[in-house]
């Protein structure tokens, strides 16, 4: 299956004992800024979450995107589970291609992973970049409404994948939901959203991310407690009108981190960084000239 390769984007694999991890390569290798590690969200992959960000992010960084196990073309290696787990895994990608400190990126469960990274490894983490990241709720909804998406999330694969399938016959719908206005939505996009929904075991890697994140009445990811420790610059991108991720996560994740500035995308839905790109780029490149200011040492 030919995957979707994002304008200013190539494609290339890291080859592990496990197996290969499909990694997207752009920006530029001779510039002088801080190298950009950038994490897709659940249900996708880095050709979709990243689609418009390689030409913007890459002027004067070189810029590295991967299919995290389970996920677009990293299909040999199982699924991880829990975003600690795939922090680990985005750092030991980055170091097989000897990149060092970087500014990571997230969108979603990738933003929850960046947060794992951040935590985790914090000689590694320059700066920030969370689009409506998931890491920072109680729950999911109210009491009655984690309660069943925990129980959802015990289903066995016997079940859990016919009804993945089922579902995935109205993709077109599911964006509808995830999106405030699918036009502005570039069409390769939703094409390879459609592809990778039908997938053959499409819907697992994220069953596992649910299965490793759901408690029966919490959310065991929540690090809302924790990011007063995150003091790498944080920008915090998160379209106003998301309707899978509350913004009200962010609003206090900003309140909580010494170093973190929220933007609240007008009229935007859940992929923000799509939807508003204009104002995206416009506020990345200003975050970016305040927390990477110094040309890396050649």
């Amino acid at each position: 299956m030919r995957r979707l390769i994002p304008p200013g984007a190539e494609e290339s694999f890291v080859q592990l004992s496990e197996g290969r991890v499909r990694v997207l390569l752009g920006g530029t290798t001779t510039g002088t800024r801080t190298p950009a590690v950038l994490i897709h969200g659940a249900g996708d992959a880095a050709g979709i979450s990243w689609f418009r960000s390689f030409t913007s992010l890459g002027t004067d960084r070189r810029v590295i995107a991967l299919d995290l196990p389970g996920f677009g073309g990293t299909t040999e290696i199982p699924p991880l589970g829990g975003p600690d787990h795939m922090a680990d895994f985005v750092v030991r990608i980055a170091r097989e291609l000897t990149v060092g400190k970087v500014v990571v990126g997230g969108v979603s469960m990738g933003g929850d992973v960046a947060l794992n990274v951040a935590l985790r490894h914090p000689d590694f983490t320059s700066a920030l970049i969370l689009i409506g990241p998931g890491g920072l709720a109680e729950r999911v909804g109210g009491r009655a409404t984690h309660f069943f998406a925990w129980l959802g999330a015990q289903l066995p694969d016997w079940v859990l994948l016919p009804l993945t399938r089922v579902a995935n016959r109205f993709t077109g719908s599911v964006l509808k939901a995830i999106v405030k206005d699918p036009a502005t939505i570039p069409p390769e996009v939703v094409e390879e959203f459609v592809r990778e929904a039908r997938a053959p075991r499409a819907g697992v890697a994220y069953g596992r991310y649910n299965q490793a994140t759901l408690g029966r009445r919490t959310l065991r990811n929540n690090l809302l407690p924790r990011v007063h420790e995150i003091s790498a610059p944080t920008l915090l991108f998160h379209g106003a009108d998301d309707p899978m991720v509350n913004p009200e996560g962010s609003r206090r994740a900003a309140e909580l981190m010494p170093n973190a500035r929220l933007v609240l995308a007008p009229d935007t839905g859940h992929w923000a960084q799509l939807e508003a790109y204009d104002l995206f780029t416009d506020e990345v490149r200003r975050f970016l000239a305040e927390a990477d200011p110094t040309p890396m040492a050649q």
